[in-house]
């Protein structure tokens, strides 16, 4: 039985997406009435999204596919302040040309999720420095700023957090919410945009949006958020030893990025299929009740159709053809990061290792070798200056370097 009356609540519900939401009743009855536009603003802090992402992408792909429009929002405006939200300090400030740079590269992300175009449900991407660059101070305080309060603002966590550990938190980013609040009633007057959604951290900045509209312009607005992802283990999503999970294939392979996946903690299967993939629920409802051994076949169907997502079927295919040869079959899978060696086909293994991102440093690389977790060819390295050399690769100029049981990589000739 649907709790809701509408396909969009009914989907994010049954999907694990719902968190809080500023009114669920009046949300539910627009969303039978009509198209809902809603949107999720990203900050262009770097040339790609990343797994930590997804689940916010995830909410704007749901929103699309219930028939409703999503509006992706670049903060290239918001960029130059910085979201104090879950930082312990200060954000490097960016130039105006590597923030422009960073949202033309995350748009390619986007188009892997959502259906860009001119139709009633058809994605859009928008700048919020399209309005927030223009303002000017005194008219933007004496507009919006007097609907805030410093008490208020104060209570927040984002603030609260710096201002306990007594880090300092800027003026600049003190400023954040008023333009993350100021950006919702823009997009409602520019587009009709009457719903914002986001992760749980941002749930004071939505609810700041959702008030302002209504003392500015007394418009109805929604605000509606997706709980913290973290895993059963309590660890956060997206961050791993090796660094961040990217979503542009630049960035992080897409074998990298399928393992990831296949790496899923038991728990967590069920709920990462429902979250991150559009399986239909029966089959979901299927794979989580797998148990010991046979489990791993739903994490490699979880793989490959989050990797499907991201980064297409094709390279998906190679992904998990590249695991199987890999893992079960012995073989060089064609699809691992490669390290290309220079003339003479000679270099330090732990350089080579710290290249591969499977160490962040030298002290972690050598810890990595005298734990016995590092394998040339299947064979323990042992000595901390190891060298690979010609006689270490096979008649087609490869080596084969593994990290722990997870972790591969291929050398090749030069």
């Amino acid at each position: 039985m649907s709790q809701f009356k509408s396909d969009l609540l009914n989907l994010l519900l049954d999907r694990g997406h719902v968190h809080q939401c500023t009114d669920m009743d009046a949300l539910d009855r627009q969303a039978c009435q009509g198209v809902v536009t809603g949107y999720i603003g990203f900050d262009a802090t770097a040339n790609s999204l990343h797994v930590g992402n997804m689940a916010v992408i995830m909410l704007l792909r749901r929103l699309q596919q219930a028939g409703h429009k999503p509006i992706v929002l670049m903060g290239g405006g918001t960029t130059k302040v910085g979201d104090p939200s879950g930082k312990d300090e200060s954000r490097q400030l960016l130039t105006d040309q590597t923030i422009q740079e960073n949202i033309v590269s995350i748009k390619t992300v986007f188009r892997n999720f959502l259906n860009f175009g001119e139709g009633k449900t058809d994605a859009v991407m928008v700048n919020n420095a399209d309005w927030l660059d223009t303002l000017g101070y005194i008219s933007f305080l004496r507009e919006v700023g007097r609907h805030f309060t410093i008490n208020r603002m104060l209570s927040f966590d984002s603030v609260k957090l710096r201002l306990e550990r007594e880090q300092p938190l800027t003026f600049l980013e003190f400023n954040y919410m008023i333009m993350q609040g100021y950006d919702f009633v823009e997009l409602h007057k520019r587009y009709g945009c009457t719903l914002q959604l986001g992760g749980s951290d941002q749930w004071g900045n939505i609810v700041n949006g959702v008030e302002l509209g209504r003392r500015m312009h007394e418009v109805e607005l929604f605000g509606l958020t997706t709980p913290l992802i973290t895993t059963s283990s309590g660890a956060k999503m997206g961050k791993t030893a090796a660094g961040a999970m990217w979503l542009k294939p630049e960035r992080l392979s897409p074998y990298d990025y399928w393992q990831y996946w296949r790496n899923t903690e038991d728990a967590d299967v069920g709920r990462f299929l429902r979250l991150f993939t559009d399986l239909p629920l029966d089959e979901i409802a299927r794979l989580e009740k797998l148990r010991d051994a046979e489990i791993n076949e739903a994490k490699k169907i979880l793989a490959l159709e989050t990797t499907k997502l991201a980064h297409g079927e094709a390279a998906a295919k190679t992904a998990a053809d590249t695991a199987r040869e890999t893992f079960e079959g012995g073989g060089k899978g064609g699809d691992l990061p490669t390290y290309q060696l220079a003339s003479g086909n000679t270099a330090a293994i732990i350089d080579i290792v710290i290249t591969l991102g499977f160490a962040t440093s030298r002290g972690e690389a050598k810890r990595l070798i005298e734990q016995g977790g590092l394998r040339l060819n299947d064979q323990p390295v042992t000595s901390l200056t190891a060298t690979i050399t010609p006689k270490d690769l096979d008649a087609d100029g490869i080596a084969r370097l593994s990290a722990g049981k997870k972790r591969h990589a291929l050398v090749k000739a030069g």
